[in-house]
């Protein structure tokens, strides 16, 4: 998400504490947050993908394959 887009989400909470939004601006605002909620989930999702985990023995299994197996055994 872009930093315009961020900024227009201020502005419009900011608008909406000092008078408030008329329902088009509401619409806009859900619509924004939406957007921004799916760019942080993308790059959690991003981040935990790159993170491994250090086995008792000493081995070493990337989060993505401990997902993938916990998914495919209904967990």
């Amino acid at each position: 998400m872009d930093e315009t887009k961020i900024a227009r989400i201020n502005e419009l909470y900011h608008k909406s504490k000092a008078e408030g939004l008329d329902e088009a601006e509401k619409q806009e605002q859900q619509q924004l947050r939406q957007e921004y909620i799916a760019a942080i989930r993308g790059n959690m999702r991003a981040t935990l993908d790159n993170v491994s985990i250090k086995n008792p023995d000493g081995t070493i299994t990337p989060l993505k394959m401990v997902r993938k197996r916990n998914e495919h055994n209904g967990s």
